[in-house]
């Protein structure tokens, strides 16, 4: 199965003329979740050939307009495209009395249902499950109650060796017993262990989206060795004491959590709009965590399956 993340919005609160405020898309096996509504994400949904109907779920880590504000007007236009199933919205209260004040002005034909879920932000515990994605809330620290999100793929079913299928005259039925997980009798008696004839075809992958937070140690635990991680770089290291200030991490202190969550790559965004060079950031990351890349707009980055 697919599992990308491709970014929409990759800047702080000051708009620029080049770059959105955080968005993001989540697809597990072309199933989508938009992680964050900054201003303008319908646009960018469509700019990156992503139909806004195809999405599952609604993600909002904080209540602050670069996450948030481009949620509505993306509500009323899945309306407008003939959306008729539930949307389901993960977020901080008091988003459900903002909700209720959009439906009764300007919703009050919305011909599907927006329902939504309250994260609690000091919690850490899975918010959403389905058959093969869990997602866990993360605790962060920012200036107002916010919430990451650690999306766990489940760990994909048992297949069988089709040499052993052959090599033993397998019937279909034991075929399925033994993708449950059972061990095997054969006709003459003879018993064959469940791990002599199965593997398992990839491990489970996983993606945590950290913003916005200052520096967390416990954040990092929560998503230990994580595949791709994304974390805010507002700051660079020589603006450590502004970001202790409004609640933001610096590039050194993302790396240092990807370092401690033993991060297989890191991705970082949410840039100041007074850094011309985004790419001067990435190289105080890679002093302390080389494996990371500039989570730049319309970029796809997939986790690969391995065995």
């Amino acid at each position: 199965m697919g599992f990308s993340v491709t970014i929409l919005g990759n800047s702080s609160a000051k708009p620029t003329p080049k770059a959105h405020p955080s968005a993001q898309v989540v697809n597990l096996n072309e199933q989508y979740y938009l992680v964050d509504a900054g201003e303008g994400v319908q646009q960018q949904l469509i700019r990156r050939g992503i139909n806004p109907l195809r999405l599952r779920a609604v993600f909002i880590s904080h209540l602050h307009g670069d996450h948030c504000f481009g949620l509505f007007p993306l509500i009323a236009t899945l309306g407008l495209m003939g959306k008729h199933t539930p949307l389901d919205v993960y977020a901080p209260a008091p988003m459900g009395e903002i909700l209720d004040y959009h439906r009764r002005f300007f919703w009050e034909d919305l011909p599907y249902e927006v329902k939504w879920h309250e994260i609690r932000t000091t919690e850490h515990r899975i918010i959403m499950e389905n058959s093969t994605l869990e997602v866990w809330s993360i605790p962060l620290r920012h200036r107002v109650p916010t919430a990451g999100f650690h999306f766990r793929e489940k760990q994909p079913g048992l297949n069988v060796e089709k040499f052993k299928i052959e090599k033993y005259g397998l019937s279909i039925a034991q075929i399925v017993a033994a993708k449950r997980g059972e061990d095997i009798i054969l006709d003459d008696g003879t018993m064959l262990p469940n791990n002599e004839l199965t593997y398992t075809p990839y491990k489970a992958r996983s993606y945590a989206y950290l913003s916005d937070t200052a520096y967390s140690a416990k954040a990092a635990s929560l998503v230990e060795g994580v595949d791709l991680m994304y974390h805010e770089t507002t700051y660079s290291v020589s603006e450590t004491q502004w970001a202790k200030g409004r609640g933001h991490s610096t590039t050194h202190e993302a790396a240092k959590v990807a370092m401690k969550a033993q991060a297989k790559r890191l991705i970082i965004g949410h840039f100041s709009s007074r850094y011309k060079e985004p790419e001067l950031l990435a190289a105080e990351c890679r002093e302390i965590f080389p494996n990371t890349e500039l989570a730049l707009e319309g970029q796809t980055f997939t986790i690969e399956e391995q065995r």
